[in-house]
């Protein structure tokens, strides 16, 4: 018996395995064709070195002076490097912005060794994405996917120059979609596509190809604490990419529009508090005085649905659906309002150098407890005026048992609103308490250096 056991399982595995093989796709023809039409793209900048300088309040002694006095230091070359592809047959082609940014020659390779000077057409930092154009006819092009019609799980294919090793593919599948990527400017337009293929250094701005061999993503980020891949890449989607190609070509610039409000993300608490079901939306807690938003008629406090007929499903989607509107049109925008459901019809702004589209606050998730707890006074009209506010309390002390330090207001803080109501003095500020039911889950706003904040709270 035992002998036959292991006779089946070695006479088994290598029809497993051959099972496996047949459902893996092939990727042969896909590379084949598409190859020739992504490019390697090296860049140099020139770098003028630091002179020597030293610590505040320290002098060079005059036996050493002589040794550091100022003398011409010589420019150097920096050099780097990343992908592209061609998107046209005239030579326009597509990279990251982050590629080309601050340089002064760039030089495109294709896969037949030709190599081509390359001038910037137009670059987007906001979606990091650029639009280079070289000096020559008949070249092979890939074509851009115009839907959003990606999968997770599907399989897709790159192709690049990581680490400067020359036109090298990698596949996987696609791990999620529509992910909120903040910059180092809390700036949020793009809705990458994060995927689990092998991307490294010197990939940016190479394409991402689905498996009919459309270019469905630009590779533009990835995850790591090595340097390297450990399956965490992010790529910008095709219908960005278009929406960008078609402004640079047109105007040399993008155009966003702006609704002039900040941001949160709603949890359980918040959501219970406002009358929704299940925690979505995203969530006013201010607003730009006389931004679209505000002369629209949404109010702080109120938590967006829709934009433009798109869902809001959580905060980061409105930043996106709010950016790739055009400025100037009408829009209708869903709320809930006080546990009612409202629509109101918003012209969208333009967005500026320094504006942000909806811009989003991070906050820990709200908590609730049983008591407020809280010792206020009148706002002084110097924080007033200088955090643009109407009024408000600002909190003295706060009891580290009551309801109010479970939220996680602190002395300091200003309440600027509690339950539906605007808190404009401390008589406000009593009255709406002793209003409020009992045993109720109830928002709460306040201010910590300026920025507003949305926890809920539990009264008794």
């Amino acid at each position: 018996m035992i002998v036959r056991f292991f006779v089946f399982i070695v006479l088994a595995f290598p029809l497993i395995v051959s099972a496996a093989n047949y459902n893996l796709p092939d990727f042969t023809p896909l590379i084949e064709k598409s190859s020739p039409a992504v490019v390697k793209i090296n860049t140099t900048t020139a770098v003028k070195p630091r002179g020597f300088s030293l610590p505040p309040g320290q002098q060079i002694p005059d036996i050493f002076r002589h040794l550091f006095e100022p003398r011409e230091m010589p420019e150097r070359n920096m050099s780097s490097m990343g992908s592209g592809f061609l998107i046209s047959s005239d030579g326009y082609l597509l990279t990251n912005y982050h590629v080309i940014e601050d340089a002064d020659q760039i030089v495109v390779r294709l896969v037949d060794r030709r190599e081509f000077k390359a001038m910037v057409i137009g670059s987007d930092p906001r979606s990091d994405l650029a639009l280079l154009k070289i000096d020559e006819e008949k070249l092979p092009f890939l074509t851009l996917a115009t839907n959003d019609e990606l999968r997770i799980g599907e399989w897709v294919v790159a192709i690049g120059s990581p680490f400067g090793l020359d036109f090298s593919a990698s596949a996987g599948i696609v791990s999620a979609i529509g992910r909120s990527i903040p910059t180092d400017k809390n700036e949020n337009y793009v809705p990458f596509i994060q995927t689990d293929v092998a991307i490294n250094p010197g990939n940016s701005g190479g394409p991402l190809f689905n498996m009919e061999g459309k270019v469905v993503g630009v590779n533009s980020q990835i995850y790591t604490r090595s340097g390297g891949s450990i399956g965490l890449s992010f790529a910008i989607p095709s219908t960005v990419a278009l929406n960008v190609v078609e402004q640079l070509k047109e105007k040399g610039r993008v155009d966003r529009g702006w609704l002039g409000v900040v941001i949160q993300e709603v949890d359980k608490n918040l959501a219970d508090s406002f009358g929704l079901k299940r925690p979505q939306g995203a969530l006013v807690a201010q607003m730009e005085p006389g931004g679209p938003a505000d002369k629209s008629g949404i109010m702080v406090g109120d938590i967006i649905l829709k934009f433009a007929r798109r869902n809001i499903l959580t905060s980061g989607d409105l930043p996106h659906a709010v950016g790739s509107t055009q400025p100037d049109s009408e829009v209708p925008v869903v709320v809930m309002r006080k546990g009612k459901r409202k629509t109101i019809d918003v012209t969208v702004g333009r967005l500026e150098g320094g504006d942000a589209a909806a811009t989003i606050t991070e906050v820990s998730p709200s908590t609730a407890a049983d008591r407020l707890g809280l010792t206020v006074e009148t706002i002084e009209s110097s924080l007033r005026d200088q955090w643009r506010l109407t009024g408000g309390v600002t909190v003295t002390q706060v009891d580290p048992h009551g309801a109010a330090a479970d939220a996680g207001v602190a002395p300091g803080d200003v309440i600027a609103q509690l339950g539906f109501e605007q808190i404009e003095t401390v008589e406000d500020y009593r009255r709406i308490l002793a209003n409020l039911p009992s045993d109720s889950l109830q928002p709460i706003r306040f201010f910590r250096d300026g920025r507003p904040t949305f926890r809920t709270i539990r009264l008794q």
